[in-house]
């Protein structure tokens, strides 16, 4: 299936539904070839911008905005055609959102206060000298911003 056509089935669907394509859809263009870990730590990094409020109010909002994450880098003609790989995205990102909807001191955190991450093997943001959390598979995880949750923001569920 398309990118494109997979935006536009998020942009129908009701807000969770389309918040879990977007984060799905993300994992399998940002990491599907890396170790699970490396998954979960991706989705760990969209959730808290979500949090955060300051890339959007949304999971689909925190994916599509401006050169942040694959939804809007690639072509929204790629194909997502690796079945395999798009369920098992699928399901590291409904685990990460259900871990993500517990209170802060019972979430199972990654890569802790992880804004941004960057395969520096072949990209080289402005922002890579940042405090390092983690390196998984190809990824180096940093915190480039401290980013809070919206204190108005109703918890996910």
């Amino acid at each position: 299936m398309k990118l494109a056509w997979i935006l536009w089935i998020a942009s129908v669907l009701p807000p969770q539904a389309a918040d879990s394509l977007c984060l799905s859809t993300t994992l399998y263009l940002e990491a599907r070839d890396q170790p699970v870990r490396g998954q979960q730590a991706v989705a760990e990094v969209a959730l808290r911008r979500e949090d955060s409020g300051l890339w959007g109010d949304s999971m689909c909002e925190v994916v599509t905005a401006r050169k942040q994450f694959a939804p809007t880098i690639v072509s929204p003609r790629t194909q997502l055609g690796n079945a395999e790989a798009w369920s098992q995205a699928v399901t590291i990102a409904l685990d990460a959102e259900r871990n993500w909807a517990l209170p802060p001191g019972e979430r199972q955190e990654i890569v802790p206060g992880a804004s941004h991450f960057a395969a520096l093997s072949i990209a080289q943001p402005s922002w890579r000298n940042a405090y390092q959390v983690a390196t998984i598979g190809d990824h180096t995880f940093l915190k480039v911003q401290s980013l809070k949750p919206q204190k108005d923001k109703p918890v996910r569920r």
